[in-house]
């Protein structure tokens, strides 16, 4: 009987022949499921064509200038007016300049909305449109309330004041970071670079941050300046005349021009009190 040897070559190719069928089979199976998934995914992500983009930008543009720039800016005029040397015609400069601001900020707001109803898809699934509707009933609530204010001394007038302040100030933090969120947005829709300008817009906010704390401090500044060149011009003293006995008076000499506490205001009063009550 003959022996028939197969050399090794034949052998691995017959083996190959029975294994390799099927493993080339899993692959292209899994290829065509990766291939049908990413057709799906990309049918699913709308193209952005050049003339969405550019509308996306005005959006941006508007609404940056509107809540972004604006409305704070509005915010820091106002609060020029509460110096002591505002005279009554800078007051009025001021007023008119703030109310000017927050119109012109809630049309070009009112431009943005326009826009983005008419050519965006509002579904507000996303954070920056569902603040961004909040906002515009915001800032009309805050116009009606700006035309419709009591009058100075009038008895609704701190409730109003206090209000005011309050809707104008959140507006203007929603406003700020809805800017974030927009440029967050933009980018995930056309996948341009934001860096620049979220450094732009931050720098803006932190100069305006900066310039709103200053402004509380400026007066007590120059006033500390004052203070140290002559002290005694800027502490007037108040006199206190105790009639005595034999027309002899004694006067006792207060110090009021500087800032107190009321504690300090309460204790320095009780001394005067005091030393009335030993001498009478």
């Amino acid at each position: 009987m003959r022996k028939y040897w197969l050399p090794c070559s034949s052998i691995y190719a017959i083996f190959a022949s029975f294994l390799l069928p099927p493993f080339i089979v899993c692959l292209s199976n899994e290829d065509i499921q990766l291939n049908s998934q990413l057709i799906s995914i990309n049918q699913h992500v709308p193209k952005v064509n050049s003339h969405k983009i550019f509308e996306i930008e005005i959006h941006g543009i508007l609404l940056w200038a509107s809540l972004g720039f604006l409305m704070p800016a509005g915010i820091l005029t106002i609060r020029l007016s509460n110096t002591e040397e505002c005279s009554r015609t800078k007051l009025k400069i001021l007023f008119y300049v703030h109310g000017t601001l927050q119109v012109v900020s809630v049309l070009l707001a009112t431009a943005g909305a326009v826009l983005s109803i008419k050519s965006f898809e509002n579904t507000f699934n996303n954070n920056h449109q569902r603040i961004g509707l909040a906002l515009y009933v915001a800032i009309y609530v805050q116009l009606l309330m700006g035309f419709r204010r009591p009058k100075r001394g009038s008895k609704g007038r701190s409730v109003w004041y206090f209000f005011h302040w309050l809707l104008g100030t959140t507006i203007c933090l929603a406003g700020i970071i809805n800017t974030y969120t927009g440029l967050n947005a933009y980018h995930e829709r056309t996948s341009k670079p934001i860096s620049l300008w979220t450094i732009i817009f931050t720098a803006q906010i932190s100069f305006m941050g900066f310039f709103y704390l200053f402004q509380d401090k400026w007066e007590y500044i120059q006033k500390q300046g004052a203070i140290l060149e002559n002290n005694e011009t800027m502490t007037p003293q108040v006199e206190i005349v105790v009639p005595q006995s034999g027309e002899q008076k004694m006067i006792m000499r207060t110090e009021s021009g500087r800032k107190s506490n009321a504690l300090g205001t309460f204790f320095s009063r009780s001394n005067v009190l005091n030393k009335l009550l030993q001498q009478t």
